[in-house]
C-alpha cells in the first residue's frame, strides 16, 4: 500500500509532463510554420507580392503574428489588387473583414467599422464580419446597435458562442445602467 502512493505520484507527474511537452511542441510548430510562411511570402515574389491572394495570405500571417500595422498595409494592397482584378465579392468581403480586424486591433474602430460594413455589403450573410462589427460598435459605445448586430449573428448562426456571450454581457451592462 505504501509503495503505491509514490508510484501513482510519479505516473501522474510523467503524464502531466508529457501533456505539457505536447502542448509546447504544438505551439512551437505553429510559430515555426508562421515564420516559414512569412519568410517565403516576403522573399518569393521580391519586395512586394503581386496578386491579391498572396497579399491576403501575407496579411493573414502578419495578423497571427500580431504585426497589425504591416498586416493592414498588406491587406490594403490585396484589396486594391482584388478590386482591379474584379475578384468575386466574397473574396473582397474576406479581405475587407481582415483589414477591419487589423485596424480594430490598432484601436482604429471608426475605420474598422467602415471596412466591416463594406464586407457585409459584399457578403450580407457573413457572421464573422457581423461579430467583428458588433464588437467595434461596442468599443465605440454604440451599445444598442451592437446588440442588434449580435442578434443578426444569432439569426444567421443560432449556435454562435461569441455572439451569445457578448449579447449576455451587453444585457447585463444595460441592466446595471438602468439600476444606476
Amino acid at each position: 500500500m505504501d509503495a503505491l502512493l509514490p508510484q501513482a505520484y510519479l505516473i501522474g507527474l510523467i503524464v502531466l509532463l508529457g501533456v505539457a511537452a505536447v502542448v509546447v511542441a504544438r505551439q512551437i510548430w505553429r510559430v515555426r510554420s508562421d515564420e516559414v510562411t512569412l519568410a517565403k511570402l516576403e522573399r518569393s515574389e521580391g519586395p512586394k507580392p503581386s496578386d491579391a491572394a498572396t497579399l491576403y495570405e501575407l496579411g493573414s500571417v502578419q495578423l497571427r503574428k500580431r504585426l497589425y500595422g504591416q498586416a493592414a498595409e498588406s491587406l490594403k494592397q490585396a484589396l486594391k489588387k482584388a478590386e482591379a482584378a474584379k475578384e468575386p465579392a466574397e473574396a473582397q468581403a474576406v479581405i475587407q473583414n481582415a483589414l477591419g480586424f487589423a485596424l480594430a486591433a490598432q484601436n482604429n474602430y471608426k475605420t474598422a467599422i467602415r471596412h466591416y460594413r463594406l464586407a457585409l455589403e459584399a457578403k450580407p450573410a457573413y457572421p464573422v464580419a457581423l461579430n467583428n462589427l458588433a464588437f467595434a460598435l461596442e468599443k465605440q459605445l454604440k451599445l444598442e446597435e451592437a446588440k442588434q448586430t449580435y442578434e443578426q449573428v444569432i439569426e444567421l448562426d443560432a449556435n454562435n458562442k461569441t455572439a451569445r456571450k457578448r449579447l449576455k454581457l451587453l444585457d447585463r451592462k444595460a441592466g446595471l445602467n438602468r439600476a444606476a
